[in-house]
């Protein structure tokens, strides 16, 4: 048996997590521009999210919540926790401000374990209008992106992860993602999406 298991076990790694593979044998120096922004980003995050936890604006409970509380009359859904607005106002002022260090970023974010995505750079929020197709493309905050492309990212905890997909949109992304880590627990991910 474990003579089995020593023979399967690369192959399995292999089938398993292609997309790191992959990432680690093809990065330019673009991809590592975007990996130093990545943790840049969430450096700061978690200083803010450390901030918030020890004056008692936000608790880790609260942090971690999974609870999403439906926005009603929203396509597609869009959700509440307990903390997206505190994270409104600390997270959008740096992921607006690295997303404004290279043309070619569409969009950082940050993301919870199961892919909600809390706050959305400012580009992205903007008011809902009632039109289905302008506010897919104009107003992506509050959603869970569980995705396949999603879920990996929000899920990953090695360095990080390097993907390229097509997205709802209809643009081919890579999609560059760093775990967040609060209090030694694994929170989700900042999300770097580019051409």
């Amino acid at each position: 048996m474990n003579k089995f298991y020593r023979q399967v076990l690369p192959i399995l790694m292999l089938l398993l997590l292609p997309n790191q593979l992959m990432a680690a044998a093809s990065l330019d120096q673009f991809d590592s521009q975007v990996i130093d922004w990545a943790e840049e980003c969430r450096d700061e995050v978690v200083k803010q999210f450390d901030l918030l936890l020890t004056s008692g604006q936000l608790n880790v409970p609260k942090l971690f919540d999974t609870f999403y509380i439906p926005i009603p009359n929203t396509v597609p859904q869009k959700f509440r926790t307990q903390y997206d607005i505190l994270s409104d106002g600390v997270v959008r002022p740096i992921i607006d401000k690295i997303l404004k260090r290279d043309a070619r970023l569409i969009f950082v974010v940050i993301v919870d374990r199961n892919g909600y995505l809390p706050t959305h750079n400012s580009r992205f929020t903007k008011p809902l209008t009632g039109d289905l197709a302008e506010d897919a493309k104009g107003n992506r905050t509050k959603r869970i992106f569980n995705d396949r492309t999603g879920l990996a990212a929000a899920r990953n905890q090695e360095p990080y992860l390097l993907q390229r997909y097509n997205r709802d949109t209809g643009e081919i992304m890579s999609d560059l993602s760093v775990p967040i880590v609060v209090q030694n627990r694994h929170w989700g991910a900042v999300r770097i999406g580019y051409k």
